[in-house]
């Protein structure tokens, strides 16, 4: 017997995506809809985030920036816009830090997806 899994499409992932983001779920993003080499690319001198590439390095990246989080102001993500294998969404994030004190970061998420999984994110900001 031969079972085939079922491979999310683009659209799939991005509807996905836009359940967990609205409930401000974004490990169970990275666990259930990462590929295993994932990149995670910021802006070249970004003071907050680092390039990051593989699961584990990506989580440990948002893991490293969420302890020091001291104070939420406000969080929210627009639904994604899709067009072929990449979806887009806007982000606010309004938070006071350890390191930064209060920052309020104004972004375009994008997002390529291959064989049902995220592959890459890439922010604007």
């Amino acid at each position: 017997m031969t079972t085939s899994k079922t491979i999310m499409t683009t659209q799939e992932v991005a509807a996905r995506f836009n359940e967990f983001a609205q409930q401000e779920k974004w490990f169970e993003i990275q666990d259930e809809l990462f590929a295993n080499n994932v990149k995670s690319v910021d802006p070249e001198n970004s003071p907050y985030f680092k390039y990051a590439e593989g699961k584990a390095s990506v989580r440990k990246k948002g893991e490293d920036f969420v302890a020091k989080v001291k104070e939420v102001h406000e969080l929210s993500t627009t639904h994604p816009v899709i067009a072929g294998n990449h979806f887009a969404a806007g982000r606010i994030s309004d938070v006071t830090t350890e390191d930064f004190g209060r920052i309020r970061i104004e972004e375009i998420m994008l997002y390529e997806v291959r064989d049902g999984k995220i592959i890459s994110e890439q922010f604007f900001y």
